[in-house]
């Protein structure tokens, strides 16, 4: 019997899930001990922006790695090799926009979302409410690939393959993500990260170091092994082996890397994180710890996932549940038995949980703080409302996810949280580069940019083999498929940047020159910040 067919049976679900559970206890009786605080919406949306610097850029790591980091990618290098690297890179790389770019600007303009700073000196409405579309499309393509990703999990780690079975999970994760932010807030979810982050980090590591052990702490030798035991075999360690063959694939791979390096300092529940700290000074701090975090995390998943190549097979892997996906669980139950498979499946869990709380988080803070309290309002809600309307959107999101996840189930959706960063650097990132660093941007060029990268971003999409036209689309046998390309982001990208700079110029509207000036000293010292 190979270990392919060994894991789901030897493993213990009973065992993976009581570790679960003993993880989510801890998560929600810290939840409760600082739910007290959440009195203001300051408390609610950004912890009243009391945590550390170091304490912050662990919680922002553990938003960032998702399960498709950690399952994922650790899988797409034991199958493909350096070009499973590459997405590591682009992740890891990604992390220098925030770091030189926004992190210190971002916390001194704005109070909770991200409409508060692109909304500072145009007019508030329409940039907010747009500011908002935004963050909830790009929360919904992230969270739904996260829900979905739990119905995945299930097959393969609970070996629970029934609609109903992953159904009931999708469900009972969903609810226990919903109490962490009606309860805990910004506060709470922040302590979630950093157990998540904490325990992912430990887990990653501790295999790394037992399998360098293993070969004797030689990386030559486990390369070696990795590439005898890969259907590739030398070709494991060269480019080329998925991205390359073609003109299409090496322009998609060019589209991938635009959407995974810009795209990450421009999703929202990552720009919502530097509200969390005290001063901007914090908030650089927080991307450096971050930034360690994530760089010791990557390079663990190199070694697991060559790891798992040299101990399990790329063919026993791809013959397996889940295929790619399965490369770290079976390692672990080939190097630790039961109950490292246990600890892994446990850890994989907490992590989608986590990333999930954050997501919900972000959308019911814009829904609430953008939409309602300034469009609706007039940016005069009465005392408590703005928070009761966010823990109400919340609930309502948390809802509509569950249902999403469960929708999805056997779906296609991997290229979701791709997609999610492409859209939030076709959306997002133009309108905020050109709101703290370009003095005559204006009302027009920030609508025409928001809705022009989001607008083209979800039509190339649509009309990308992602929809139809290939074996791995979502709708089997139709092609409608126009575009060829599976990620939109080299097109979509560099349109919304241009489409900033013709709203500008074609618009009437001047901004506030009043405003201008403070929002350029107020993002450079920090005078004035709230």
């Amino acid at each position: 019997m190979t270990i392919a067919q060994a894991a789901p049976v030897a493993g213990e679900p009973a065992l993976n899930v009581s570790i679960f559970l003993v993880i989510v206890a801890v998560t929600l009786f810290v939840v409760y001990r600082v739910s007290s605080r959440n009195a203001t919406a300051a408390d609610y949306y950004a912890a009243g922006g009391a945590f550390t610097g170091m304490q912050n850029g662990v919680a922002l790591s553990g938003d960032y790695l998702s399960a498709a980091s950690f399952l994922g990618i650790a899988g797409a290098i034991a199958v493909q090799g350096y070009d499973g690297f590459l997405y590591s890179i682009g992740f890891l790389v990604a992390w220098l926009i925030p770091l030189l770019l926004l992190a210190e600007r971002f916390r001194n303009t704005g109070r909770f979302t991200m409409g508060d700073v692109v909304s500072f000196r145009m007019r508030q409405r329409p940039v907010r409410a747009a500011a908002a579309n935004a963050t909830l499309v790009i929360s919904a393509f992230y969270m739904l690939a996260q829900m979905a990703g739990a119905g995945a999990l299930v097959a393969l780690l609970l070996n629970v393959h029934s609609s109903g079975g992953q159904a009931l999970v999708i469900a009972v994760v969903g609810a226990i993500m919903i109490f962490y932010v009606l309860v805990g807030g910004m506060r709470g979810t922040t302590w979630v990260q950093i157990i998540k982050a904490s325990l992912l980090l430990s887990c990653v590591l501790l295999i790394s170091v037992f399998l360098l052990g293993k070969f004797g702490f030689s990386l030559s030798a486990l390369f070696d092994k990795a590439a005898a035991n890969s259907s590739l075999g030398g070709a494991l360690l060269d480019p080329g082996a998925r991205y390359g063959r073609t003109d299409t694939t090496k322009l998609d791979f060019i589209s991938l890397s635009l959407a995974l390096v810009l795209g990450a300092g421009a999703l929202p529940h990552v720009l919502m994180r530097f509200y969390t700290v005290p001063d901007a000074y914090q908030a650089r701090r927080s991307v450096v710890s971050a930034t360690w975090a994530m760089v010791l995390f990557y390079l663990a998943t190199l070694i697991i996932g060559y790891g798992a190549a040299a101990i399990v097979g790329t063919p026993a892997i791809l013959a397996a549940p889940g295929a790619e996906n399965s490369a770290a669980p079976l390692l672990a139950f080939a190097i630790g038995g039961t109950i490292l498979l246990a600890v892994v499946a446990a850890v994989a869990f907490t992590t989608i949980l986590a990333v999930i709380a954050g997501l919900t988080l972000t959308a019911s803070a814009s829904f609430a703080h953008d939409v309602y309290a300034n469009v609706l309002k007039h940016g005069h809600p009465r005392p408590g409302a703005e928070v009761r309307v966010a823990r109400l959107t919340a609930l309502v999101i948390g809802c509509l996810a569950i249902v999403g996840g469960i929708l999805a189930i056997d779906q296609n959706v991997a290229f979701l949280v791709a997609l999610a960063f492409a859209i939030a650097a076709s959306a997002n990132l133009p309108t905020i580069l050109y709101t703290l660093f370009w003095r005559r941007f204006n009302t027009t060029g920030t609508l025409f940019s928001i809705y022009g990268g989001l607008g083209s971003c979800l039509l190339l999409i649509i009309f990308s083999p992602v929809f139809s036209g290939s074996p791995t689309s979502i709708i089997k046998n139709v092609d409608f498929h126009l575009f060829p390309l599976s990620n939109p982001g080299i097109v979509s990208i560099p349109l919304s940047f241009l489409l900033g700079i013709a709203g500008t110029y074609l618009g009437k509207d001047d901004p506030d020159p009043q405003r201008t000036d403070e929002l350029e000293v107020r993002s450079i010292t920090g005078i004035g910040t709230t």
